[in-house]
């Protein structure tokens, strides 16, 4: 039987404490409590944590793209701080797939739009006209995750 009792005070707790609302999540989940357990609430903060983990990936992806374009359009203001943020993003973006190895799937089928987000970014820092970067990504998915490779 659900103890009404509990559920109510679990809902207040989500609203006023996450963190301790958390804990005692986990808690009544080792315990077995399950008809203790916030399952609306639970549901909601598992679906916002996958959707996080692609907001992530996107993120770092775009901004990887853009430093590869800036790389390749702006050789003469090339910093070693731009090889650094190339590197970062890529190492974010590999540990990302290697956690979530499902989420490559996802991961190819953003690439080009994430590629056109990048576009603007760079024509926008760069103050280059965004005619002047390729429409089509000229760096292949491989390519833009080989650690070593630079445009």
């Amino acid at each position: 039987m659900v103890n009404a009792k509990s559920q109510i005070s679990m809902q207040v707790l989500y609203d006023q404490d996450f963190n301790l609302w958390l804990a005692e999540t986990v808690r009544f989940l080792k315990e077995g409590k399950l008809l203790e357990v916030d399952y609306g609430n639970l549901i909601e903060e598992l679906e916002t944590m996958g959707q996080s983990e692609k907001n992530a990936l996107k993120s770092n992806l775009k901004i990887l793209l853009m430093h590869l374009l800036k790389y390749q359009f702006q050789p003469e203001k090339r910093t070693n701080s731009w090889r650094y943020t190339i590197t970062e993003h890529r190492q974010r973006i590999l540990d990302s797939l290697e956690i979530s190895p499902s989420l490559k799937g996802f991961f190819e089928q953003e690439f080009e739009r994430c590629y056109q987000n990048a576009r603007r970014l760079a024509a926008d820092e760069t103050g280059i006209s965004i005619g002047n970067f390729p429409k089509i990504s000229p760096f292949t998915i491989s390519e833009s995750l080989d650690l070593d490779y630079l445009p």
